[in-house]
């Protein structure tokens, strides 16, 4: 797995043995391209849940992101997002202004806890992570404040899950499948 473009392009993740289910070039690309139209990523800070590899994150700093948490609960795989970050920190790609770091929890956990807003937040869970629980998962994150009226919720499933149910005020403005994996895009109701 590599970072597909920007300024870390060509950059190798670090990946766990198992128990992650990185998110393939095509979609992660198609993900990126709708962001880049949304000119959303410039500046903005992200929030990367259930992390795995790191790799939507550390696209969305490659991309002009200023601010990455990633949020995984698995030490080993939160240790490789570790080293594959301190990696990219001895580049000379790697500007001052960026800020990184990854928090060792379960996505749920840390949306509960609520927080300031982020501009983009990421979502990519385990497949056998239920409906009910992701919907639960996105209405925690309305109500503790982390998503704010400007924030683009990128929520990646199964094809096969139920369609997720946004938070009151939220709604889901673009949804593709890629395969057998789902991409949701869902906003708060007033944005444009």
């Amino acid at each position: 797995m590599r970072v597909i473009s920007g300024r870390f392009k060509g950059m190798a993740l670090a990946t766990p043995r198992q128990g992650t289910r990185p998110t393939t070039d095509r979609t992660k690309e198609a993900i990126f391209s709708h962001l880049d139209a949304w000119d959303v990523l410039d500046g903005a800070r992200v929030l990367d849940l259930f992390a795995g590899t790191g790799a939507l994150g550390i696209e969305a700093l490659s991309r002009g992101a200023r601010e990455l948490v990633a949020v995984e609960s698995s030490r080993p795989a939160a240790a490789l997002i570790t080293k594959t970050l301190g990696q990219l920190q001895r580049t000379k790609a790697w500007d001052a202004d960026l800020r990184a770091r990854v928090v060792v929890r379960r996505a749920e956990q840390f949306a509960a806890a609520g927080g300031a807003p982020f501009d983009v937040i990421f979502i990519d869970p385990p497949y056998a992570f239920d409906t009910e629980t992701c919907d639960r998962l996105l209405a925690d994150l309305a109500t503790g404040g982390l998503a704010g009226e400007r924030t683009v919720i990128m929520l990646e499933r199964s094809a096969r899950s139920d369609d997720p149910t946004p938070p009151a005020g939220w709604r889901i403005t673009r949804s593709k499948d890629y395969g057998e994996t789902a991409v949701h895009f869902i906003e708060a109701a007033g944005q444009d």
